[in-house]
């Protein structure tokens, strides 16, 4: 890992400028691929309109995430809506882009805070925990599709959050007490109190409304075109 991360006092790695690059070079082809590739039956004419919507909702969400109602001591934070606003994405756009914006989201965050003992914690921490937002896309089209496909993005990044926990980082639970079960409290302490205060502004009428307004929005003159 020399070229792109370096080993540091307290056994972390420390990413070079090699692997700041390679990481945002990645993070900007993933955002691309979200936007304009498309399935083997369509083809989608305004990529870039997607791209402009999934940039503004992944600014949103990074910015908000330093937003932080409340900090958790070990890492960790309650929010203010970040993990709403990539969830947005596959709400607006369905499954193959809500994953790919997500996970540029998710290497967004390992440049913004980079916390790296391994390749797989990386993998679980950033990779795949911010990338399951994107599963909000399983209910692009379905009623109540908004806060459905926000629970289950919320869920999504919670088993992977907790898996870190319980894999990488079982020597920071209490002593006496179960690996599993500090994860599982530890992660969802901070992951569902978010999640709850903001299905709580999602259900006031006036709020949905509105964000079904800028969803008919993002999808307004969307051009897909079936071909054989």
């Amino acid at each position: 890992m020399s070229i792109f991360a370096t080993l540091t006092e307290d056994g972390s790695y420390s990413l070079t400028g090699a692997g700041y690059t390679a990481i945002i070079v990645l993070m900007i082809l993933l955002l691309l691929l979200a936007c304009y590739v498309s399935s083997s039956t369509t083809r989608v004419r305004t990529g870039t309109k997607r791209l402009v919507f999934a940039a503004m909702a992944m600014a949103l969400a990074y910015v908000t995430s330093f937003i932080k109602i409340f900090h958790m001591p070990m890492g960790g934070s309650i929010t203010l809506f970040s993990m709403f606003f990539i969830t947005l994405i596959g709400y607006w756009y369905g499954l193959r882009t809500g994953l790919s914006a997500a996970l540029a989201y998710g290497l967004l965050q390992l440049v913004a805070d980079p916390y790296i003992l391994s390749v797989p914690q990386v993998f679980c921490d950033y990779i795949f925990a911010f990338g399951a937002l994107g599963l909000s896309g399983i209910f692009h089209n379905a009623k109540h599709g908004l806060i459905k496909g926000y629970i289950i993005g919320v869920i999504g990044r919670f088993v992977f959050a907790f898996l870190s926990g319980f894999i990488f980082f079982a020597d920071y639970a209490p002593e006496g007490m179960n690996p599993a079960v500090y994860s599982f409290t530890y992660n969802g302490a901070y992951i569902f109190a978010e999640a709850g205060f903001t299905i709580v502004i999602l259900l006031v009428p006036a709020v949905s409304k509105a964000l079904n307004s800028v969803k008919a929005l993002a999808l307004q003159q969307e051009g897909v075109v079936k071909t054989a």
